[in-house]
């Protein structure tokens, strides 16, 4: 796959992920742990790819945020059964994260 198309696909996952978190904002204990988690990882995101990042860039990190995104929140995460919401987490950080990419457009 091309890199424009990697970007793309992305930036769609990211957006799903986005609405899955806005979703669970009817069960409130729920959503509140959803966001512990978010803030977790959009911590460790802004450690690893800094302030100043294209989408492709972002997109590479992406392929590789299962692995420590998992060690991340296995250490700090207080929230009980979090393994199961981690792919909606993962991909509303991104989503949040690429707003600040050089190259982003809406």
């Amino acid at each position: 796959m091309d890199p424009v198309s990697q970007v793309e696909v992305a930036r769609q996952e990211w957006e799903e992920g986005s609405r899955r978190l806005e979703a669970a904002r009817e069960d409130a204990r729920r959503y509140r742990q959803l966001l512990e988690l978010l803030d977790l990882v959009l911590d460790e995101l802004r450690k690893r790819i800094g302030q100043t990042y294209t989408l492709r860039e972002l997109v590479a990190v992406y392929g590789e945020s299962d692995r420590w995104a998992h060690e991340v929140l296995e250490e700090r995460a207080t929230a009980s059964g979090w393994p199961r919401d981690l792919t909606i987490v993962l991909a509303a950080a991104f989503d949040a994260y690429q707003r600040g990419a050089v190259d982003y457009e809406p």
